[in-house]
């Protein structure tokens, strides 16, 4: 797959809320991931520490109440989407979430990721 059909796997299955589905079809055995700094999962390596890293949140998560994702906007081997949802955590309550992720695809897996949210 090219980068545009990486992005646009990726944006379907996250709309279907097959987040770990992705990441298994999607991500390189050895992607990179990091998260805003400070964040409790600041930085992941290896394709087990990202799914860890995504069941560890949903773990946390006592309701999604929505989510969105951007279509891609894709440069290359790059592509961003923003994400928006509205969860309430076990602990901490409900809030809305709003981040910008950039992706970076090799040989038709997604080799690195990086997000921008405040925290």
């Amino acid at each position: 797959m090219n980068t545009q059909q990486v992005a646009d796997r990726l944006v379907s299955l996250c709309r279907e809320g097959k987040n770990i589905d992705a990441i298994n079809e999607l991500y390189d055995d050895n992607i990179v991931s990091h998260e805003a700094k400070g964040s409790p999962m600041e930085l992941a390596e290896g394709k087990e520490a990202v799914l860890g890293k995504n069941q560890y949140w949903y773990s946390t998560v006592e309701e999604i109440h929505s989510g969105e994702v951007s279509n891609p906007i894709v440069i290359g081997n790059f592509f961003t989407v923003s994400m928006h949802m509205d969860v309430t955590y076990k602990e901490g309550g409900r809030m809305p979430m709003q981040e910008i992720a950039v992706y970076e695809v090799k040989d038709g897996k997604i080799v690195a990721e990086q997000f921008f949210y405040n925290m």
